[in-house]
């Protein structure tokens, strides 16, 4: 009796430990979920940010959505915000036990909680480091962000990030990061505004490319960053592939294309 009961009590702490683990990754938000797979979605592939083409341009990181060709990756790219002071949170898959769930992004006066997913150029899976608002003008990090002679209402931070990896998802396997400090109440905040149109047309345009598709490629994107909606492509090197309207140049290798 003795033996079934401590044989009881280990098995009660393996299982415990494996739920304490399991526990880990962050589940409280499934209401935002918009887009299910029953896949997980491909590492981040390594790329170069290519250069800002202009003053008010912010980044938007590259990321994997789902189509009906499975995992296709909307290129990072250059947009405007919808206003001045305005931040863009990035998308993220989470895993919620038989699916993962796409979480979209959205703009805010802050950055909120995406994941701890380390999508890089500023975005390290918390927080926000690519610049920041002053005066009603952007003022750009240039440790972090590939920004051109052009534009002069710079500053230079170095940041260091120590997590994340190229995971692209929140969940076993994956990241496992629950939300910091204020990030928990950005979840379900009723502030946000929704990705503008040129998101939103870039990201279909992405799905309708061979190209992009990550079972066709081995998850290497022709596309991997564009200087704006409709605008320069750039491969993982951060080279020109043409198409579109420059946004300045080359791309910029510092950093190995993830800072």
């Amino acid at each position: 009796m003795k033996k079934l009961l401590i044989l009881f009590s280990i098995c009660s702490l393996v299982v415990s430990a494996a739920l304490g683990q399991d526990n880990t990754y962050y589940t409280g938000d499934e209401s935002t979920v918009t887009v299910k797979s029953q896949e997980a979605p491909p590492a981040l592939p390594t790329y170069v940010q290519p250069p800002c083409p202009g003053d008010g341009y912010l980044w938007n990181p590259g990321y994997w959505a789902w189509g009906t060709g499975g995992y296709y990756w909307v290129a990072g790219v250059w947009v405007m915000p919808p206003g001045a002071g305005m931040l863009w949170t990035p998308g993220y898959w989470g895993f919620y036990g038989g699916y993962y769930g796409w979480h979209g992004g959205y703009w805010g006066e802050s950055v909120g909680y995406y994941g701890g997913v380390n999508y890089g150029f500023g975005y390290g899976g918390s927080g926000f480091y690519g610049g920041r608002w002053e005066g009603g003008h952007f003022r750009y990090n240039t440790a972090v962000w590939h920004v051109n002679g052009s534009i002069h209402n710079t500053y230079s931070e170095a940041h260091h990030f120590n997590g994340g990896g190229h995971s692209s998802f929140n969940g076993p396997g994956g990241v496992k990061t629950r939300p910091a400090g204020g990030e928990e109440a950005t979840v379900h905040a009723t502030n946000h505004t929704a990705a503008t149109k040129e998101q939103q047309g870039h990201e279909k345009m992405m799905g309708s490319e061979k190209g992009q598709l990550a079972h066709t490629n081995q998850g290497r994107p022709a596309t991997h960053s564009m200087s704006s909606p409709g605008g320069q492509r750039f491969n993982q090197g951060g080279h020109s592939m043409g198409g579109g309207h420059s946004g300045g140049g080359g791309g910029h290798a510092g950093g190995g294309g993830r800072r």
